[in-house]
């Protein structure tokens, strides 16, 4: 499936700083179905205290490792839309590696998520 979207998207592997920062600038939690606009500690504890995640230092850890809850994790994260990176994206048409914006950055990834954030 990743194949057919590939020269439509970007992808990578980030690091804990920018899964942190996106986390913490950009996440809601959802309770009851309800988007919650500030996640702090004693509501992760409330949703998640019987998994041991008490904090948002915890959370942010699940969803980075893929740990044993991140499913629950993820489902509690209300999805965030990034805005257009500053200074705009090289080409849309052409693959990463040949120069353009589509397809896997790996590792580069953290740099267009800081222009993005």
């Amino acid at each position: 499936m990743l194949h057919r979207v590939e020269p439509y998207v970007t992808y990578g592997y980030p690091n804990l700083k920018s899964v942190k920062e996106l986390i913490y600038k950009r996440g809601y939690g959802k309770v009851d179905k309800q988007r919650i606009p500030s996640m702090d500690n004693s509501i992760i504890e409330k949703v998640f205290g019987k998994y041991g995640i008490i904090c948002m230092e915890d959370l942010v850890h699940e969803i980075l490792a893929v740990g044993p809850h991140f499913k629950e994790a993820n489902n509690f994260l209300w999805p965030f839309k990034l805005k257009a990176p500053l200074g705009g994206l090289e080409k849309n048409r052409n693959h990463y590696v040949e120069g353009g914006d589509a397809g896997n950055r790996e590792v580069y990834t953290n740099e267009l998520t800081r222009k993005m954030n």
